[in-house]
């Protein structure tokens, strides 16, 4: 991981505390060129009821609707948290490139259980076990205790 990596990672805590502060959990992710630049980014909105409105899964639309099979798989997508298997899915189906992420899926499970957060409906598998071909990177020490503790914020709001 370079500081490309960790500039683009950074950007998706940002949107991640930004999904937080305007009511929903915090995630947030970018797809980024081949070239370096920035397509397209969104963070999480399951706030509304819609629990597939995930970043990563936003993106992977996208990218199906606005960019041809090459350039899919040559962009990069940078996400706070590792991908949920059905974002994992969407991303390989598209066929797109390279995943960066902040904190695995791994870490996100072990915070929960410290905390006494129920497990959701979908078990938190790695990316690779459900799109093994898909180049994976991950987690960024750097940026490991700024995610635990918007998804702390997150579990005590949860719990009230």
């Amino acid at each position: 991981m370079n500081e490309t990596d960790l500039t683009h990672l950074r950007r998706c805590v940002d949107l991640a505390r930004e999904a937080l502060e305007d009511g929903d959990e915090p995630f947030g992710s970018l797809l980024v060129s081949a070239t370096g630049e920035v397509l397209f980014e969104d963070r999480n909105r399951v706030a509304g009821g819609d629990q597939t409105r995930h970043p990563e899964f936003e993106i992977a639309r996208w990218a199906a609707a606005h960019l041809p099979p090459e350039e899919r798989r040559d962009a990069v997508v940078y996400t706070s948290g590792e991908h949920c298997p059905m974002c994992a899915a969407a991303h390989a189906w598209v066929g797109l490139g390279r995943i960066v992420y902040a904190t695995s899926s791994a870490q996100l499970g072990a915070w929960h259980a410290e905390w006494g957060v129920a497990p959701g409906p979908v078990a938190g598998l790695p990316i690779q076990a459900v799109a093994p071909g898909v180049p994976v990177e991950g987690p960024a020490d750097q940026l490991v205790d700024e995610v635990k503790e918007l998804q702390h914020r997150l579990a005590e709001r949860s719990s009230r």
